[in-house]
């Protein structure tokens, strides 16, 4: 876990700040099923994605990191959303280099990864590229894949929405699988499915979903409601 050849550095760190107990306790839970799910020996790797934008699916990738790593584990957490990433803007992480820096040989893994805490690493999304599918379909991303297995113990992938582009298909088949992020009162049912659907197809194993943004005082039976944003949101942040 030590990186003494990082030269990228964050010009800023998150500040802490009080999380309510009931949130802390929901992602331990969180982190308790996904080991039980990935119980084999070794590294364990997966893919958290959503069917649609603005499920809330990078903030749980960020969380679930973190509680993994509370547990002394070796975590590195990479932004494989190479449209609109998000992850370094959560963790105040500089993102002049990233994921596309290392895959597009422009620099090291060890020049572009940055450390938030001992057992918490993060390998931003770097400068976007024009073909980011072929990025994440490419020999170099499994030949790093599999050298990162040597040095992790949990890699977590941030990727994007399922039923906008296919990255998250793609890049999936390359881990033990994919955690799927939907949110109460905002996710429509079709939406799901069609996910699932798409997983199905490629043969990729749905590790579990994470139900995000529940309220606590509403019924216990899961609502869909329609998706207000509808798929406007691809065009608008060129998904």
């Amino acid at each position: 876990m030590e990186n003494n050849n990082n030269v990228q550095s964050s010009t800023a760190k998150a500040s802490p700040k009080k999380v309510p107990f009931a949130v802390v306790e929901a992602y331990k839970t969180i982190r308790t099923n996904i080991s039980f799910s990935l119980s084999h020996e070794g590294c364990k790797s997966f893919v958290i994605s959503s069917s649609v934008p603005s499920e809330g699916k990078s903030t749980t990738a960020v969380n679930v990191a973190v509680a993994f790593s509370q547990l002394g584990k070796g975590v590195l957490l990479i932004d494989a959303d190479l449209r609109r990433p998000s992850i370094h803007k959560k963790l105040k992480l500089v993102n002049t280099r990233g994921l596309y820096s290392v895959l597009s040989g422009n620099a090291s893994f060890d020049e572009c990864v940055q450390s938030v805490n001992k057992n918490f690493d993060v390998l931003t999304s770097g400068p976007l590229p024009s073909n980011p599918i072929e990025l994440i379909e490419s020999e170099a991303l499994f030949d790093l894949l599999s050298k990162l297995k040597e040095k992790y113990e949990y890699i977590i992938f941030d990727s994007t929405p399922i039923n906008i582009v296919s990255d998250a298909i793609s890049l999936a088949p390359k881990t033990d699988g994919l955690v799927l992020v939907v949110k109460e009162g905002s996710t429509r049912k079709d939406d799901v499915r069609r996910a699932v659907s798409a997983c199905e197809f490629a043969n990729i194993r749905i590790i579990g979903t994470i139900i995000n943004d529940v309220n606590s005082k509403s019924s216990r039976k899961y609502a869909y409601r329609k998706y207000k944003s509808s798929y406007r949101y691809k065009y608008q942040y060129k998904y």
